[in-house]
């Protein structure tokens, strides 16, 4: 199990590493939709097909992200965890998952050997990262507080809104509610008695 401190630390990206399998994605606006009751419905058939398709090589699969928190507006995109053992050891899902039509767009050793890959229809981020992984325990911690804590659920999509103005990738939208995001998660750390 990862220390506290793993678990609090605000990951930064190394400078020097080009974590995009197929270069950057083009500029594309970043839309806000209502809840969709439908979601969670969506998750749960995505993620039977990447069990059935992986076997026993997937430990974990998770909904996160803002599709996953009832009554919150989102992208209308599926942001899913798949723990495996070695997500460096890539011949083990990533062929499986491309038979699906997920394509790898992201290798990022420097974070916990993060691997995303994209489902284009219906819209899918699937994380990969393996057992224990600080950033997992993160992102589980994060949606079960907004799902319990609707001030900060309504915070958090407000601050979602206020970043949409400014164009660029999704990556410049993320920066743009980074604050407001780290606030939620410290709030929740200090909470848990981690900080």
């Amino acid at each position: 199990m990862p220390t506290h401190e793993a678990i609090t630390r605000h990951h930064e990206p190394d400078p020097d590493e080009d974590p995009w399998v197929l270069g950057p994605p083009e500029q594309a606006a970043v839309e806000i939709v209502p809840y969709n009751h439908e979601w969670p419905n969506r998750f749960v058939r995505l993620a039977h097909e990447i069990r059935v398709a992986l076997g026993a090589t997937a430990l974990v699969v998770e909904h996160i992200g803002s599709t996953s928190v009832p009554g919150l507006a989102a992208k209308d995109v599926i942001d899913i965890d798949l723990t495996v053992a070695d997500p460096a050891d890539e011949d083990h899902y990533v062929q499986p998952l491309e038979r699906l039509g997920y394509i790898l767009i992201i290798r990022e050793p420097s974070f916990y050997q993060h691997r995303c890959l994209s489902l284009p229809d219906p819209k899918v981020n699937l994380h990969v990262f393996g057992p224990d992984c600080p950033e997992t325990i993160r992102q589980i911690m994060f949606r079960d507080w907004l799902r319990s804590h609707p001030d900060d659920r309504d915070r958090y999509e407000q601050a979602k809104r206020q970043a949409i103005p400014g164009g660029g990738h999704v990556m410049d939208y993320n920066r743009r509610k980074q604050d407001v995001l780290r606030d939620i998660y410290d709030q929740m750390f200090r909470a848990a008695g981690m900080k």
